[in-house]
């Protein structure tokens, strides 16, 4: 069983049902395919979290299935800017304050970070992303997530092998 996270008392405060998944030395992980790879799960249910800033505004953070690409025009029409970048590694810990691998946008609801949730989750059921810490899942309804998060769903990706 994994420890009890903050991510995962808030999902309880807001009665929302999760699974919480650990998985090996989360050290020798370097990305949301391999993490989906290893527990056993398709990789279109898995969802990294990834930090962007657009030119001149406050970051914000996109939730996009592990075999898929964020593409950054389509990201920037839905923020309403011209142009968005991805931040560094660096950049997105020193931002979020987590470790890349462990960004969680459970863990920073009381941040007020703008979510944008890739439109292909809306057809799931449940998804997967972090717990806020590397080596832990939560597997979360998609709909109740959105809600907590406030998560504006739009086409942000490009499919695999584009």
């Amino acid at each position: 069983m994994a420890a009890k996270l903050n991510t995962m008392r808030l999902l309880e405060q807001h009665n929302i049902p999760y699974e919480a998944i650990t998985y090996g030395d989360a050290d020798t992980f370097h990305s949301a395919e391999e993490v989906a790879e290893m527990l056993g799960v398709p990789p279109h249910i898995v969802y990294k979290t990834l930090v962007v800033e657009p030119a001149g505004g406050k970051p914000a953070l996109a939730l996009v299935a592990s075999d898929r690409s964020l593409d950054l025009k389509k990201l920037a029409a839905a923020m309403g800017v011209k142009k968005v970048s991805m931040a560094a590694h660096k950049d997105a810990e020193r931002l979020t304050g987590l470790r890349a691998g462990g960004i969680s946008p459970l863990a920073l609801t009381h941040k007020g970070w703008a979510v944008y949730l890739d439109q292909p989750a809306t057809e799931l059921e449940h998804i997967l992303i972090s717990a806020g810490q590397r080596g832990t899942q939560v597997r979360v309804p998609t709909a109740a997530l959105m809600t907590l998060l406030r998560a504006r769903v739009a086409e942000i990706s490009a499919p695999p092998d584009e």
